[in-house]
């Protein structure tokens, strides 16, 4: 299995920044498509952002786009997400996921073969 781990979260004022990062055990077929998603509590996971590792292709939910960016280091087998100008309702334990295929034109959740534990992310 592709064994994905995020780090970086903590609290933050508004308006502050954060970059997690999200380490892959291999960045290979089984994680063509690398994504973020969050989840506040008593509400469902949705996605934040995508990035198709082949060429570093990004794509946004409309609620973080212009204020959070994502990127990889292939490197280092990395994703990270770049979250500026945070704001309350952002708060959630934020997930990093892996599928095999393409990204596809939208966030969700289904398709991911391989998530992460989560990192928490608190905006005050």
């Amino acid at each position: 299995d592709v064994q994905l781990v995020e780090s970086g979260g903590g609290s933050v004022q508004t308006g502050g920044s954060l970059r997690l990062s999200c380490s892959s055990s291999e960045y290979t077929s089984r994680s063509n498509c690398m994504g973020w998603f969050r989840q506040a509590p008593g509400k469902e996971r949705e996605g934040v952002a995508t990035i198709y590792t082949g060429d570093g292709s990004p794509y946004y939910g409309d609620s973080v786009k212009g204020r959070f960016t994502i990127s990889q280091d292939t490197s280092k087998n990395t994703v990270y997400l770049r979250m500026d100008s945070l704001r309350p309702e952002d708060t959630a334990m934020y997930y990093c996921a892996a599928r095999g295929d393409d990204c596809p034109l939208n966030l969700d959740t289904a398709g991911y073969d391989f998530w992460g534990q989560g990192t928490q992310v608190t905006v005050s």
